[in-house]
Formats: structure tokens, C-alpha cells, sequence
């Protein structure tokens, strides 16, 4: 499985650590309030609102240089408009990689 990093914030930060760091803070306070979000919608067999809550995450997934796990991302995107929850295990470790990785940063 790929693995976090911060290659775009850097790219984002061409060398300015006090953006480079607002970046890092920007992601580290709002990843979790989303993934808590997810779950929720999750439990409560809310599609339309996980739909939702998995797009927003598809952007912390980007930004930390995540493309395959995009795209996993995306692909369960879609099947939830289908009722489909498929591939939920594989967005759940995507999360667990993420969290474990701010953790470090």
C-alpha cells in the first residue's frame, strides 16, 4: 500500500515553511472531523450524506499524495450512488494510513 507524504504541500509551498505549515495544520484539524463525519453517515445508512463526507476526504487523500487510494476514493464514490458499500474495507484503511500518518507530521 502507498504511503502519505507531504511531496504537494511542499510543491503548494514553494519553500515557505509558514504556509507549508498552515497547510499541515489545515489538514491535521480537518481530517478527523470528517472522517468522524463519514463514520456517522456510515452507521446511520445515510448514502447520500457518506457521498458527501467520502468527496471531502477525497481531497485530504490528494493532497497527501495518495493516488491510488484516489482512486479507490473515487470509485467508492460512485458505487455509494448505486447503494453500494463494496469497497468500504478499502477506503477504511485508507483512513487508518492517513491517521496514523498525521500522527508523525
Amino acid at each position: 500500500m502507498e504511503k502519505p507524504n507531504l511531496d504537494y504541500v511542499e510543491k503548494l509551498a514553494r519553500g515557505d515553511e509558514s504556509l507549508r505549515k498552515k497547510l499541515i495544520d489545515i489538514i491535521k484539524n480537518e481530517f478527523p472531523e470528517e472522517k468522524e463525519a463519514y463514520y456517522k453517515s456510515l452507521k446511520d445508512k445515510d448514502f447520500k450524506k457518506t457521498e458527501e463526507n467520502v468527496h471531502r476526504l477525497k481531497h485530504k487523500i490528494i493532497i497527501l499524495g495518495l493516488e491510488e487510494s484516489y482512486k479507490i476514493a473515487n470509485k467508492f464514490e460512485h458505487d455509494l450512488r448505486e447503494l453500494n458499500l463494496g469497497r468500504v474495507k478499502d477506503f477504511d484503511k485508507i483512513l487508518i494510513a492517513i491517521s496514523s500518518y498525521l500522527k508523525t507530521i
